[in-house]
């Protein structure tokens, strides 16, 4: 009995040391996999960057005869009076029109970008801080509203819905927290990010 349990022993130790060389080799494959998956997507990352920064110089071309649009970082920034009537959701033939270009823009850059890219026009609605008097009951509705109404338009203009993504930040996020005039008009402004998602 004693000889057939050494004998079990000596199975059960080799199966483990076995299972222990697999695992590690598993560990290693899945360690490179890691790094692999991060060299990946550090190029997506860059090339992203790269489809960005070309779009911007063009959509700043584009759109250069008009001086308070404008790139902040990583956002292109541009003022709701270029775009709506005060209090407004509804996009006016002035907002239409700069839009438009930026359609454009962005139909001519993303061709350009890989299937596998999974990239999307963010598109934020800021306001001042000042309160809502009529249509809507807050600056949130107010900002989604605005925002949702330019995806709307770039829809129209051939932007897929699937790469686009609306969002309403009310006065949360302003560039300027003073109480002037110029303060709230910063303020209140529609900002395009183009992002991974």
């Amino acid at each position: 009995q004693i000889v057939a349990l050494r004998a079990q022993l000596l199975k059960i130790t080799q199966a483990l040391d076995i299972s222990e060389s697999m695992v590690s080799e598993q560990k290693v494959e899945i360690e490179n996999l890691g790094r692999r998956l991060n060299v990946a997507l550090a190029r997506k990352v860059e090339q992203l960057a790269g489809y960005r920064s070309e779009f911007f110089g063009r959509l700043r071309e584009a759109l250069k005869d008009n001086p308070d649009i404008h790139v902040e970082g990583d956002r292109f920034i541009l003022p709701s009076e270029v775009l709506f009537t005060s209090a407004s959701a509804e996009l006016d033939s002035g907002g239409r029109g700069e839009i438009a270009t930026v359609a454009r823009t962005l139909k001519e850059i993303t061709a350009q970008i890989p299937e596998d890219m999974d990239w999307v026009l963010r598109v934020d609605g800021h306001t001042d801080k000042r309160p809502v008097r009529v249509a809507f009951p807050s600056n949130w509705e107010l900002s989604s509203a605005r925002a949702l109404s330019i995806v709307k338009y770039l829809i129209d203009q051939g932007i897929p819905a699937e790469h686009l993504v609306v969002a309403g930040f009310g006065q949360y996020h302003p560039l300027d927290t003073g109480d002037t005039a110029e303060a709230y008009r910063r303020n209140r402004r529609i900002e395009l990010k183009l992002t991974s998602r």
